[in-house]
């Protein structure tokens, strides 16, 4: 049976004198630190003149061959000058039932005193534990009553009268000590043997709280210092009443660490080591006593959240002051370098959009670019045009439309980029060529170089990119018909952490992920979930979001899942892909959309696992990669070889060149970049 009793005490096996210099003395460099394992730190001294006062005084003895701290009688385990506590082996009081007399024999009392001293028992780390059957022990202090805050002395006994003729057989044996919590842990062995005496040879850890007792000194009183023995003497050091009778410790102050009870022996912490600052764009400046978080460009400090948000102002003022910057620098260098025959540009109207106008222009070295100018220039397409502009800016990809540079017209801002020829994807798909017959493996491809660039964007742009508005319409094809992703006017810098919305929900619908639609968070599974739908308008050539016709089956998304739950998917799928490709190329599509149509972001992969297995299945596609085909019923757009074999290279495009073939779309047609 286990007793233990609330009130927490522990006791001294010797009487510490009060013995109080009249001034704080500073002990010699030569003073011995260490005893044992034990590290020995001032007020703490061994030797002359190496302690506070005698209360602190350590001997150095050599118990057993094993070099150990004494404090007088009492073995020392460690010492907290933090938290002014120190961790010593007390007796255990025990009796013993005696055969031959068949009464109980007090083998040893515990009591301890400290009296007078720097030390108290701990009423919050210690516990008076009694052990044994039919079994009263009791502990009282000095003054006759309980363990209570403050005390300085306690002894342990056992009340006598108890009936132990019928269990000492088996549980001879009981004891009492006033213990550390923490290092008991009650085992049934305690009872029917004497392992729990054995375990520290009869002795067990006991906290004491210990401090500076000048009296009854107080740290209003002894900040003032009029005996001229105040302990703290590091400059940077705070004073701490004791919270276990009269006196005072001294604590380092926040953002230093060492001794405070040494001149200077508080220094400096370097909290960067500890990585305070927001780990994504977070930098950390230490500074005596405090450090300071910043964060990278573009980004601003938010203390209260202890993250680096997104600066939108920082990001306007910086596209202003860089076209302002870009008009001067294009006046001066057109000024001293064009001749008037070089200072000619031709330039072509080929769209207008609700936005504005795009042109299709020549410069100089024959190149030819798209010319994107808004009709009207709000405060929103402002900040979509310096976002564009800003994240084109910095990305260098195949499969992402480059920016070729910016100008500006009076106060309507333009964007120049690559010309990109042979329209999108979504024409490729529903506009008036598809009566083309396009090769499921060119879709394939096209789908798989588009999930390339946004892969890029998520995994490789520093800060990732969410692209915002993820569609067939914004998979431009070059004169390859290699995808390039487009139009980042939704785009927006990965958010530092989930505190950060969208306010005003952007996108096209029929493409928009329903989470973000509920949550207003835009995040790159956002993108994921419309690259899923692009992989349906390849399987099915349907559109995303039909008009008219029956509510119910105007989303393409909702009604392939609900052919997905039936297993009816092929009742979707495009002529050219029902019955011509292999039934797990179909599958892993099929899954593959489902996966990034999941109604929980959390569930949909990353764009670097959709690149994976679109990879995958396009070797599936290809396999065995030389393949016998018949070239009357090739697609245009990959062009049979001349020997009636097809080796399908990810960026290579063929033309038909055998008389009779359908002619592919116009490599010279008129696209942009949007």
């Amino acid at each position: 049976m286990e007793v233990r009793v609330l009130q927490v005490g522990l006791g001294l096996l010797f009487l510490l004198a009060a013995q109080h210099a009249p001034a704080v003395a500073i002990p010699s460099p030569q003073c011995q630190k260490m005893c044992g394992n034990v590290e020995i730190e001032y007020p703490f001294g061994i030797g002359e003149n190496c302690s506070l006062t005698s209360d602190f005084n350590v001997s150095c003895q050599v118990i057993d061959g094993i070099t150990k701290p004494f404090i007088d009688k009492a073995e020392v385990l460690n010492i907290s000058l933090t938290n002014g506590t120190m961790r010593m082996l007390n007796h255990i009081a025990s009796t013993c039932y005696n055969t031959s007399s068949r009464s109980m024999d007090f083998s040893r009392y515990g009591g301890l005193n400290a009296r007078g001293s720097a030390y108290r028992f701990s009423d919050t780390q210690n516990k008076f534990t009694v052990i044994g059957c039919n079994t009263l022990a009791f502990i009282y202090d000095s003054n006759g009553t309980g363990y209570q805050s403050g005390m300085d002395y306690y002894r342990a006994g056992f009340a006598k009268g108890f009936n132990t003729s019928q269990i000492w057989n088996f549980s001879r044996c009981s004891y009492a000590v006033l213990m550390e919590s923490a290092a008991f842990n009650f085992s049934t062995a305690y009872i029917t043997t004497n392992k729990f005496n054995n375990t520290f040879s009869g002795r067990v850890p006991t906290i004491l709280d210990w401090a500076i007792r000048n009296g009854t000194m107080s740290c209003p009183v002894a900040t003032r210092n009029e005996s001229g023995t105040y302990a703290c003497l590091s400059s940077n050091s705070d004073c701490v009443n004791s919270t276990n009778g009269p006196g005072y410790i001294c604590n380092c102050s926040k953002g230093y660490e060492g001794n405070p009870y040494l001149p200077g022996g508080c220094k400096d912490v370097n909290e960067c080591n500890q990585s305070p600052c927001p780990s994504r764009g977070g930098i950390c400046h230490n500074e005596v006593g405090r450090y300071r978080c910043s964060c990278t460009t573009g980004r601003k400090f938010s203390k209260q959240n202890n993250t680096c948000d997104l600066d939108n102002g920082l990001i306007i003022g910086v596209t202003i002051g860089f076209l302002v910057l870009v008009i001067f620098s294009c006046s001066g260098y057109m000024l001293n370098s064009y001749t008037p025959q070089t200072t000619t540009i031709r330039v072509e109207l080929i769209g207008k959009e609700g936005y504005g106008t795009v042109y299709k222009g020549i410069i100089k070295d024959k190149m030819h670019v798209a010319i994107k100018r808004c009709t009207l220039i709000s405060e929103r397409q402002k900040k979509e045009f310096g976002q564009e502009m800003l994240i084109l800016s910095q990305i260098n990809h195949k499969n992402i439309v480059k920016l070729v540079g910016c100008c500006l017209e009076v106060e309507v801002p333009m964007l120049v980029y690559e010309f990109i020829p042979n329209g999108t994807l979504y024409e490729l798909i529903h506009g008036k060529n598809r009566a083309l017959q396009i090769s499921f493996s060119t879709l394939l491809r096209i789908a798989h170089e588009a999930a390339e660039g946004l892969n890029f964007l998520h995994s490789y742009a520093s800060p990732p990119i969410i692209h915002g508005d993820v569609k067939t319409a914004n998979i431009l094809l070059d004169e390859n018909y290699m995808a390039k992703v487009a139009d980042f006017g939704a785009s927006i810098l990965a958010p530092s952490d989930e505190e950060q919305y969208v306010t005003m929900v952007q996108g096209t619908c029929g493409y928009l992920d329903p989470e973000y639609m509920q949550t207003c968070q835009l995040t790159d599974k956002s993108d994921v979930y419309s690259f899923g739908v692009i992989l349906l308008e390849v399987l099915t050539g349907q559109v995303p979001l039909k008009l008219e016709g029956d509510e119910t089956q105007r989303s393409l998304s909702s009604n392939f899942l609900s052919a997905m739950k039936e297993n009816n998917v092929d009742a979707l799928l495009v002529s050219h892909v029902k019955g011509k490709e292999s039934t797990e190329l179909i599958r892993g599509l099929a899954e593959l959309a489902k996966q990034c149509l999941n109604m929980c972001g959390v569930n949909r992969p990353t764009m670097k696992e959709v690149v994976d297995e679109l990879g995958r299945l396009r070797k599936l596609a290809l396999h065995p990669w030389v393949r016998i085909t018949n070239t009357e019923s090739e697609s245009l757009l990959d062009g049979p070889s001349s020997t009636g074999f097809e080796i399908d290279v990810a960026t290579t495009t063929g033309y038909p060149t055998q008389e009779g073939d359908n002619a592919p779309m116009n490599p010279n047609s008129s696209y942009y970049a949007r």
